[in-house]
């Protein structure tokens, strides 16, 4: 293989590398100091770049602590469950199978942006607006399976209350400083879910 051919692979690396070290040290700058503290060009020094560096890979502060890589993989695994499984259950499989593969390895990570999350107005508010976005992606997905594109409300309600679901763990979940476990929570949020609407 010419050295050419691996530039667009190393350029890659290189960008994902820059991207993940903006959001460890805006994370570690707003444990330390407070989220509303931390400016962009604090986060930009700490993590060696320039200040438009930083916005070439985050638009705003709020989302250098709210981003991540999360949301196109349940949109997958939703579309590769079952066509005959329910809508509920292919969400409920869908992000369980998600946070499985960050939970492992990010589990501190996690509850860090979670608390945070929870703990500063700005980013509860930016959270409503992803949360929005991500019903339309879960819809997106299940509408590609025949039998739910012709409902649209349908949709958008089931994906809705799934996330609804979802986020209630999670809250529960950081409320209990990660003591309790996640995916259990999650399950047992669907388990409560799936038998109010039986």
């Amino acid at each position: 293989m010419k050295s050419s051919d691996a530039t667009p692979d190393w350029r890659e690396r290189k960008k994902a590398q820059t991207r993940r070290t903006l959001q460890e040290q805006a994370m570690r700058l707003f444990r330390e100091q407070g989220y509303e503290a931390t400016t962009v060009e604090e986060i930009a020094n700490a993590a060696g770049v320039s200040h438009m560096t930083f916005f070439r890979y985050f638009p705003t502060k709020e989302d250098a602590a709210l981003a991540d890589d999360y949301d196109p993989v349940i949109a997958e695994l939703i579309a590769e469950r079952p066509a005959d499984e329910s809508a509920i259950d292919k969400i409920r499989h869908a992000l369980i199978e998600g946070l499985k593969r960050v939970y492992t390895t990010d589990r501190d990570a996690l509850l860090a942006r979670n608390r945070l999350v929870l703990s500063t107005p700005a980013l509860r508010a930016r959270t409503w607006e992803r949360q929005v976005a991500d019903q339309e992606l879960i819809a997106r997905a299940l509408s590609a399976h025949s039998g739910y594109a012709q409902n649209a409300l349908h949709t958008r309600v089931v994906a809705a209350a799934c996330l609804a679901a979802a986020m209630t763990a999670i809250s529960v979940w950081t409320e209990s400083n990660g003591t309790l476990d996640l995916p259990g929570l999650i399950n047992e949020a669907f388990d409560v879910l799936r038998s109010e609407l039986s």
